[in-house]
Formats: structure tokens, sequence, C-alpha cells
């Protein structure tokens, strides 16, 4: 279904001459062919998941937001911007965002699955956050979160 959109949305960058769009969605495209060739195998012939390509989406825009960041306190704002202008693109692909709230909810659920008792479960809550929520968490930031409750 992701790449069925991103096959599109090329070829309407493309009609639209909207070079940066473009080379976005051909980067993303990239990226999804690397893994793609790394997962092939007898059994494997479809190429990796949706859940997968949602993984990789949210690695490049990590990797924008990294970029931007660098770029900022270089002084380098054009190179900055570009990266942002990116990272709109990619999260164009993501579901939506949970909320503060609707995430709260999904770590009780996870812990209560998990029947996790202490910070050491923290692993399991968080591979079943990644397993039905992947691309609508910020896994970088939810960590402190799931640690919070294990403690309560």
């Amino acid at each position: 279904m992701i790449r069925k959109r991103l096959s599109e949305e090329t070829k309407e960058a493309m009609k639209a001459k909207d070079t940066t769009r473009l080379s976005t969605l051909r980067l993303i495209n990239a990226a999804i062919k690397d893994r793609d060739i790394a997962a092939r195998s007898e059994e494997n012939t479809d190429g990796v998941s949706d859940s997968d390509i949602l993984a990789i989406l949210g690695k490049m825009i990590k990797q924008r937001q990294d970029s931007a960041k660098a770029y900022d306190e270089a002084g380098r704002i054009e190179l900055a911007e570009g990266e942002r202008a990116e990272i709109t693109v990619i999260q164009s692909f993501l579901p939506r965002q949970l909320s503060e709230e609707e995430q709260s909810k999904a770590i009780a659920t996870a812990i209560a699955e998990t029947n996790a008792a202490s910070v050491r479960d923290m692993g399991k809550v968080m591979g079943v956050l990644k397993a039905k929520y992947a691309g609508q968490i910020d896994f970088g930031k939810v960590g402190a979160d799931v640690k919070a409750q294990l403690c309560e």
C-alpha cells in the first residue's frame, strides 16, 4: 500500500516538476529497495512489509532531524531548511502520531499485556509498542514514559 502511494506520488512530483519532493521520494524508494535486497531470500520474494517501511521512514526522519540541528548550529540555515522540507515529505507517509493521552494508554496496555513488573521488563513493553504502533510513536522519546509507568 505504501509502495503504491510512493509510486503515484513520484509520478505526480515529476509531472509537477517539484524537484525537492521528487528527490526526497527517490531517496525513500532507494532506502526501501536497499532493505528489500538485504531481506531477499527464497521464501521472501515480496520485499519488506509496510511496518518495515514505516521503520525506515522513521529512521530517515531522525537522520534529517539530526542533520538539521547540526546545520542550525553551524549557521547553515539554508541546508537546515532543506532537511526540514524532506522531513515534511517523509512524514506525509506516516500514520497520525498518537496524542500524549493515547500514548500513555498504549503504554499501559502494553505493560498489562506483557505482565511487566519492573524496568527490567522494559524491552518486552517496547517490543509490543513497536509492533502495534510503528510510525505512530516517537520511540526515541517514549522510553522515559515507559520507565515512569513501570516505576509507579
